[in-house]
């Protein structure tokens, strides 16, 4: 019979998985964003992803496990969609909006596997892991919302033609193109 702490582990190495396939996958996303605070934001992200790996190596250890992944179905759908999206919109003004799109997919998995990780933690008696597990959903509700605010900010408006955008949008889109392209 499966416990409890057996559904940890395999969760666990499905995000071992998830993290090292985003660390691969985030330089080509970076490299798609023709806005630089995007560009910046998702290349942050990255060195955040290498830190998460070397977290979540501290819980298998937590748990007198040894490190390992096991293929992450859902992340291995999100990248390829993030793939598509940012092919599909490579040269169009929409870029930008594509690949924050795309980005908080990723982040709301994580965010959701994260979350029931610590609480597995926590109920599983490992405060270690907890606290670990915590620290790492912090650092994704916090790229997320980062993520919210340049899409609404900058990178929602340049995705959508000055002969559509609100009137109140145009003026900040002129700043914002003289300021980031």
């Amino acid at each position: 019979m499966k416990t409890l702490q057996d559904l940890f582990i395999a969760e666990l190495a499905d995000m071992y998985d998830a993290e090292n396939r985003l660390a691969r996958t985030l330089p080509k996303l970076a490299k798609a964003a023709s806005h630089k605070e995007l560009r910046e934001a998702l290349e942050a992200h990255l060195e955040e992803t290498e830190q998460h790996t070397k977290k979540l190596q501290r819980v298998f250890k937590a748990f007198g496990q040894a490190p390992h992944g096991k293929k992450c179905d859902a992340i291995v759908g999100l990248l390829k969609e993030a793939e598509k999206i940012a092919s599909e919109n490579q040269g169009s003004p929409t870029i930008n909006a594509a690949l924050i799109s795309a980005a908080q997919k990723l982040e709301h998995y994580e965010i959701a596997s994260y979350g029931c990780l610590r609480e597995w933690a926590e109920q599983l008696g490992n405060q270690t892991a907890a606290d670990l597990l915590h620290e790492i959903l912090d650092e994704e509700k916090s790229a997320d919302e980062e993520l919210t605010e340049l899409a609404r900010e900058r990178c929602n408006d340049l995705a959508q033609p000055d002969e559509i955008a609100p009137r109140s949008v145009r003026p900040m889109r002129a700043r914002a193109h003289a300021d980031t392209w």
